[in-house]
């Protein structure tokens, strides 16, 4: 990109089963107040001269269903700054609600942005909220949820290209092992693959440990432009590229085995960023994966590898936290994030991670981090952000 953004900070809860302690407005508090306190900035804008530091605008992520309410964003106003301000809602991936505040700062209108998602999983029935998303003529009323529909792209995939249950076991214990060094995770239990493969079956070819838990928890960060950014912050971090893609609605209507989306979200995000080759200039990815099968499909649909390449590609090491390629060193969403928030959970880690800020899972050395985020069945939205240092 020609102008460049900013993120100048970034908090998130731990993320936890049941977080019946505190509604969504204090739930997003924790993480605001984190960023609020690191800048030093206010919700009001200072008006009082072009230099002026003050937050501009809010964009926040959440979703009414999860919430339980129309219009959801009302449960956080007074929390996030925006009664008589300016804000924006996002109803998808929070990678999606930061895409949005680049766009703004991008537009000239804003200098400094909060971006700020929460969801609370625990108050929902979840497959009543995903049956709901459907085509209410032709495919609601099969009682299709996520579940169920991942494991038709899960067993597709695998049949395609060859994938087994034990490379998908992997990548469990790769993110739970992840998550022990990383003090914001859900789920930091130690497990072996017997412990998957042993996992009571949910949706064939899908265990219950092949599958995110339920979780509850908020994120946010704050965005500015290069100059106000530079002064908000010793090491900030520059939004590269950055892109989305929607698939079609009818999953009859692709193949399953293939995310053609991703692909082309992946290549835009990549051409902003100047990338040629992810799998040699990105040091360190964090993906969303609600399935363990969508880390192998996702790093595929990335470029990270060829098409069928990820069970191999994770079999030879190179995504393991010391490997050449480090994948979900936050432990990624198996080890516990909220649909939602899980895209601005992985834009969190890379800053984190291009900072040096990472602790016990730090990539040493990085220098270009990728942060992926979807919304829907079978990743109907996918959306990719590029970060780097300098």
């Amino acid at each position: 990109m020609s102008e460049r953004v900013g993120i100048v900070a970034v908090a998130q809860t731990k993320y936890h089963a049941n977080r019946a302690d505190a509604n969504e407005g204090e739930l997003v508090y924790e993480a605001v107040g984190q960023v609020l306190k690191e800048t030093g900035l206010k919700f009001a804008k200072d008006v009082t001269g072009s230099d002026a530091f003050g937050i501009d605008a809010t964009v926040t992520c959440s979703q009414d269903f999860l919430d339980g309410r129309t219009i959801s964003n009302c449960n956080v106003m007074s929390y996030v700054g925006t009664h008589h301000s300016d804000e924006d809602k996002v109803a998808e991936d929070a990678l999606n609600a930061v895409y949005t505040a680049v766009a703004r700062i991008l537009s000239g209108h804003q200098d400094v942005v909060l971006v700020a998602a929460h969801c609370k999983e625990s108050q929902a029935d979840m497959r009543g909220v995903e049956n709901a998303a459907l085509d209410p003529v032709f495919l609601r009323v099969l009682g299709l949820d996520f579940l169920s529909a991942a494991a038709m792209q899960a067993r597709r995939y695998m049949y395609k290209y060859g994938i087994t249950p034990e490379q998908c076991a992997k990548v469990v214990v790769k993110n739970r092992g992840n998550a022990k060094k990383n003090p914001f995770a859900q789920e930091s239990v130690e497990i072996t693959m017997a412990d998957v493969l042993g996992s009571q079956v949910l949706a064939s070819p899908i265990r219950q440990l092949d599958m995110k838990p339920t979780s509850d928890g908020a994120c946010a960060m704050i965005l500015a432009t290069e100059k106000k950014a530079k002064k908000l912050c010793s090491k900030p971090i520059w939004i590269k590229g950055v892109s989305n893609c929607y698939e079609t609605h009818y999953l009859g209507d692709r193949d399953l085995a293939d995310c053609d989306a991703l692909v082309k979200a992946a290549k835009k995000a990549y051409s902003m960023a100047g990338i040629t080759d992810p799998s040699k200039q990105v040091n360190v990815v964090e993906v969303s994966e609600e399935y363990s099968y969508q880390e192998l499909l996702w790093m595929e649909g990335l470029g990270l590898c060829s098409r069928g390449e990820a069970g191999r590609l994770l079999d030879s090491g190179a995504t393991q936290l010391e490997g050449e390629l480090p994948v979900n060193p936050s432990g990624g969403m198996l080890a516990g994030n909220p649909t939602v928030v899980a895209g601005m959970t992985r834009i969190a880690e890379g800053v984190l991670q291009l900072r040096g800020e990472a602790g016990e899972r730090q990539v040493p050395g990085a220098k270009m981090a990728l942060a992926h985020g979807f919304t829907g069945m079978c990743g109907a939205l996918q959306g990719v952000m590029i970060l780097g240092k300098a």
